[in-house]
């Protein structure tokens, strides 16, 4: 058997276990989908948001992209965004990094990359801003996970940076917003920045006329 053939047998049979417990599962996800929670994540295949956060079909909604980011040029990110807070209304976005992450990893090194590089510039700037904290760490690994844990917190300011964002603090007093970095070594999720909503940021990102 080969290995995609094996994917859709075991999705008939999760199906159908799911069908046994339950016989309205389905029925119910076709019929709403109303998350709470707008789940911005890497795509590293390890970090997957239902599963680390033991959440069914239907309770998060996902954009992933390489290192978690939020690039105010990049329209699907932008998409998926407004979508969430505009029409699905979700409460609460998270920002989820992890440790030994790639992404990060490179964008630290002066390795040509090809295309990547045009993403990773976005990670360069996090440690540009941050170079004297970051540079100050001697230890690799460590300085690597502070990396991570930087760009997650730039990736939650990148995000109440945008008028999608103030205009519903303005109008609705939400979504919150969370940075978290996962561990895959003991599967725990660590909260390294927290944004309420109607926080007010450096005025020179704020919007007067939302």
């Amino acid at each position: 058997m080969k290995s995609y053939e094996k994917l859709l047998l075991e999705n008939k049979a999760w199906a159908s276990e799911k069908t046994m417990d339950d016989p309205d599962y389905f029925k119910r996800l076709v019929d709403i989908q109303s998350p709470e929670f707008l789940w911005i994540g890497c795509s590293d295949s390890r970090v997957p948001a239902n599963e680390i956060t033991g959440t069914q079909p239907g309770e998060i909604f996902v954009h992933r992209n390489i290192a978690n980011m939020v690039v105010n040029t990049d329209l699907n990110l932008l998409s998926v965004l407004q979508y969430a807070v505009e029409t699905l209304h979700v409460k609460h976005i998270i920002v989820c990094g992890h440790y030994g992450c790639g992404g990060v990893k490179a964008a630290m090194t002066n390795h040509n990359m090809g295309i990547i590089n045009k993403w990773l510039r976005n990670i360069k700037d996090v440690h540009r801003f941050h170079r004297e904290e970051v540079d100050a760490i001697e230890d690799e690994n460590q300085q690597l996970n502070r990396m991570i844990e930087l760009n997650v917190i730039e990736q939650v300011m990148n995000l109440a940076k945008t008028s999608i964002i103030q205009k519903a603090w303005k109008e609705e007093n939400r979504p919150d917003i969370h940075g978290w970095v996962y561990d895959l070594h003991d599967g725990i999720i660590k909260t390294v920045f927290e944004i309420p909503a109607q926080t007010h940021i450096d005025p020179l990102y704020e919007f007067d006329d939302l």
